[in-house]
């Protein structure tokens, strides 16, 4: 059985005991699909769907407005790749040539890079018409050097990149042009489980695709590394859907297809999709500046509640975050909180475990309050916590680092670009964010970038990488890891 995972694999028993891997895939790839989902016809009629020109329930009414806000996008790109001649795999040839381990040509010299292109396709939402935002997976255009926005009525935009957030995802872009449709956004809270829902995308490439289920589960997590809410939907989701509107039957946007859960890499009925609750939060904050900015009040925890510990902590639904570690002079040790104290309500939220609660505080901005119900030694107790500055996570390129770097943040390296430099057998610090319209972008910085040397020096921690990118008046040499690829960018004081 091929698999093919970009994200994270888990391991399910089948029917007879064997153990089969199932990949969480993103959506930009080509696989076969197993499985789709139908709304009965006398479904549509209790839910109150529009009738056709024949009188028949159908969804055809409400597609026709929702339709043309839905877009395909295609992403090209250009790539350094090393070419290593073959003749050097050969340890013959290597010892002949005098060329050690890890270089790739005669006399230990690297051989010069080849640029390659690589294309993809995806989908997006245009959410506002006026000024031409459209809303899409940051996995579809994390790369890209070139954006191509098609409509339903076969018009073409080349779009310009807003900003990105991967912890979350998602992208926005903006494209310029007359008579745009955009979807309503619906409220995702009060989504509940049996709701029917539809998929709208570029499956395959496949523009204007429509497939339909219900929700089938929400608040799912553990599927990545980043901020994860997902709604669950057994509407078919395929490659080419990730960006793409799951919509009610309202014809409001309620997600944005991000995942889906497979073994051939095509639908199996497991489709994940961002609740527009977490889209609009992230999105204000990419338009308006071009990053998002995230807090943290300074616990650290993941031990799961099981019954014996609620049993122990005297927590009466057994639900909660345990904090296994209040960090010092943190906004949490100064509201008073600590070791052991179990969050049940975030804001008047519930929570269930420290994912959910990771996530309700990755939503707020540095300075906002939030108001957390716990419970310490068998007693519920109200704390109020102010967000502080998230320093422990990521760094900001500002005046303290050279001037080619403004515009940038940088952090220990997460998810795939984590997987990457552990694959090559190497350390480094991750460029988190780049807003588009920045110096680091200019000089061809990208989210997901794995800096690994900075003037020919190798980095491995964020602080290391700091001491080495200080110098303000002088020229640097950055190595960087992109994927399988590894290149230099120069930056210029000027």
């Amino acid at each position: 059985m091929a698999i093919r995972s970009f994200m994270k694999t888990a391991a399910v028993a089948t029917a007879a005991g064997v153990l089969a891997t199932v990949a969480t895939i993103s959506l930009s790839t080509t696989a076969p699909s197993t499985a789709e989902a139908h709304i009965p016809v006398s479904v549509l009629a209790a839910a109150g769907a529009q009738n056709n020109a024949d009188g028949l329930p159908s969804l055809a009414p409400m597609l026709k407005g929702v339709l043309p806000a839905v877009v395909n996008i295609a992403v090209s790109a250009k790539a350094e790749v090393q070419q290593q001649n073959p003749l050097l795999n050969d340890p013959f040839f290597r010892r002949f040539f005098n060329v050690p381990d890890g270089q790739g040509g005669p006399g230990g010299q690297q051989q010069q890079p080849e640029e390659q292109e690589t294309q993809a396709i995806g989908s997006g939402v245009i959410v506002d018409a006026e000024k031409g935002y459209v809303l899409t997976n940051n996995h579809v255009v994390e790369h890209a050097d070139k954006i191509v926005v098609n409509l339903s009525d076969d018009r073409q935009f080349t779009a310009k990149l807003i900003g990105t957030d991967p912890d979350t995802d998602l992208a926005v872009l903006q494209i310029k042009g007359t008579n745009l449709k955009q979807l309503a956004i619906a409220d995702s809270d009060k989504l509940e489980v049996g709701d029917f829902v539809v998929a709208i995308g570029s499956p395959f490439g496949l523009r204007q695709t429509v497939t339909s289920g219900i929700v089938s589960g929400l608040g799912r997590t553990n599927l990545g590394d980043g901020y994860e809410n997902f709604i669950q939907t057994d509407a078919s989701i395929n490659p080419g859907n990730s960006g793409g509107a799951l919509v009610n039957l309202k014809g409001e946007l309620v997600g944005i297809n991000s995942q889906i859960l497979s073994r051939s890499g095509g639908n199996i009925g497991i489709g994940f999709a961002i609740p527009t609750s977490l889209v609009k939060s992230v999105m204000g904050q990419l338009i308006e500046s071009g990053t998002v900015t995230r807090g943290r009040i300074g616990i650290a925890g993941g031990q799961e509640l099981t019954p014996e510990l609620a049993k122990a902590f005297n927590v009466p639904d057994g639900h909660g975050a345990l904090i296994g570690k209040v960090s010092p002079d943190s906004p949490a040790e100064k509201a008073g909180l600590k070791d052991g104290d179990i969050i049940i309500e975030a804001n008047g939220k519930p929570i269930k475990d420290f994912p959910q609660l990771r996530y309700n505080v990755g939503l707020l901005r540095v300075g906002d309050k939030v108001d957390l119900k716990i419970i310490r030694d068998g007693k519920p107790k109200q704390v109020t916590v102010i967000v502080g500055k998230n320093a422990d996570e990521k760094k900001t390129a500002g005046d303290d680092l050279h001037p080619g770097l403004k515009g940038a943040t940088f952090g220990t390296p997460t998810g795939a670009a984590a997987e990457a430099a552990k694959a090559a057998g190497i350390k480094g610090v991750q460029v988190l964010t780049v807003d588009p319209r920045s110096t680091a972008a200019k000089v061809g910085l990208r989210p997901n970038d794995v800096i690994i040397s900075v003037n020919r020096k190798p980095v491995s921690t964020v602080s290391e990488f700091e001491k080495l990118a200080s110098a303000k008046d002088s020229q640097l040499l950055l190595q960087v890891l992109r994927g399988q690829a590894a290149f230099f960018v120069i930056l210029d004081p000027n």
